[in-house]
């Protein structure tokens, strides 16, 4: 069982930037791929960003390419998710996810486990 819980939203003037964290509980984070996502009002939920397990692979939407990073550190047991130039649009809850595995995870019925959610507001 891995619990997940998520920090550092908030609310964020256009152009701003924040960093966003997701504590793992367990032993075995570095078995785990992770993962963000985020969902709109009235919207689905969607894909952010990736990376493998130990790190050495990343991808991301196209949205969010060149102004979020994903990165963990697994001494810590954290996922961090580095957003800049942020957008009105980027709006969400944003919630980590883990997935059994050492490989990227794209696809969210993969992901084993999921955070509650950080509301991330950008005003224009």
């Amino acid at each position: 069982q891995v619990q997940l819980v998520e920090s550092g939203g908030g609310l964020v003037q256009a152009g701003g930037s924040l960093r966003l964290s997701c504590a793992a509980s367990g032993r075995t984070f570095s078995s785990y791929a992770m993962g963000w996502f985020r969902q709109a009002p009235g919207k689905d939920r969607e894909f952010v960003a990736a990376i493998s397990s130990i790190g050495g692979s990343t991808y991301y939407a196209d949205s969010v390419k060149g102004r979020f990073t994903i990165s963990r550190d697994n001494a810590k047991g954290t996922v961090y998710l580095q957003m800049n130039t942020l957008k009105p649009e980027d709006t969400a809850v944003y919630y980590c996810a883990a997935g059994r595995g050492l490989a990227v995870i794209v696809t969210s019925s993969r992901y084993d486990y999921w955070g509650q959610g950080t509301q991330v507001t950008v005003s224009s």
